[in-house]
């Protein structure tokens, strides 16, 4: 009887080593290259953004990181997409803008906008622009505020889509001043310029990098900036909030990755995009479009989302602004 206790035991034992050693080892993250979709087409502000963040990654995981635009629907195709990924780390969205204003934009969004993503890491924020001609008799933003009170709804001003960041800067513009003006909608950036440049539309709410280019060739006066504070790229140029109090609106990046992807996992990816947001080269880069590093804690891009998204919902609501 002992000798088959024995003998159990001991098959048991050998068994369990064997299906020991025969099972998988757990690879150790990234076991194969990392995906970034930028839900954008390529080259914009954060097509750029995601293209200098990915090479510096890649460094830092010791696996490629693969740029994907997967543009449209105001980068809910891209982002669904990521959503609707294996949490696993190996698929990441370049989120901006547009994935605050969504959830309050979009009357029926494809994925649970609180429980789809885990946040990684806010890359930078930065200030949009307001713009003019050069040949614009406005100077200032006071002349702005005293010719749209002097004949309400003549002034316009062009965005690159309704809900876009050009499009709600102007309407917080509007409504902490009281002011009316007309908005004007194109399909993308560039017609948008095309007609500011042109003398169709007075001003355009721009980020840095559409219009970086036009200032420094004299093409287009920078009146202010959007963001609470002065911007270090653009010297000498006041915020809106000095003339508007309370007027603040930034152009911001960040990563996520879906719901459920590990915490171990989640660090790795917050480790390798700090390294690669701190570099000399992503910095020299980020700073030519008005931007500043954050580079921080999962829990900093989380809490900053979240402020937006309620300060963005009370705009969307007042306003009556639909998406496109």
């Amino acid at each position: 009887m002992q000798l088959h206790l024995d003998l159990g035991i001991r098959l048991g034992f050998i068994l369990a080593l064997t299906a020991g050693l025969n099972s998988p080892v757990q690879a150790a993250f990234p076991e194969r290259p990392v995906k970034l979709v930028v839900p954008f087409s390529p080259g914009g502000g954060t097509d750029l953004i995601g293209r200098t963040l990915a090479g510096g990654m890649a460094k830092a995981l010791g696996q490629s990181v693969i740029v994907e635009n997967k543009p449209g629907a105001g980068t809910l195709i891209g982002t669904d997409a990521v959503a609707k990924s294996a949490p696993d780390g190996h698929t990441l969205v370049v989120a901006s803008f547009a994935h605050a204003v969504n959830p309050s934009l979009v009357p029926k969004l494809p994925y649970a906008a609180d429980k789809a993503f885990t946040p990684v890491i806010l890359i930078g924020r930065g200030p949009n622009v307001l713009v003019v001609r050069t040949a614009s008799a406005y100077k200032s933003v006071k002349d702005i505020v005293q010719a749209a009170l002097a004949h309400p709804e003549r002034l316009s001003y062009a965005s690159q889509g309704n809900g876009t960041s050009a499009h709600l800067a102007g309407e917080m513009f509007t409504n902490l001043t009281k002011l009316r003006m007309t908005h004007i909608p194109y399909r993308g950036a560039g017609p948008a310029l095309t007609d500011l440049l042109g003398g169709q539309v007075d001003m355009m709410f721009a980020t840095s990098s559409a219009v970086g280019a036009f200032i420094d060739a004299g093409k287009l006066r920078a009146l202010a900036v959007t963001s609470p504070e002065r911007s270090a790229a653009l010297k000498g140029v006041p915020t809106i909030a000095e003339t508007v109090p309370g007027y603040a609106v930034e152009s911001w990046y960040g990563l996520y990755a879906p719901a459920g992807t590990p915490v171990d996992v989640v660090a790795k990816l917050n480790a390798a995009a700090k390294k690669a947001a701190q570099s000399d080269e992503f910095r020299n880069k980020i700073e030519q479009e008005g931007l500043s590093v954050s580079a921080g804690t999962p829990e900093e891009l989380d809490a900053y989302v979240k402020a937006e998204e309620i300060r963005w919902r009370k705009i969307v609501k007042e306003n009556n602004i639909q998406p496109d």
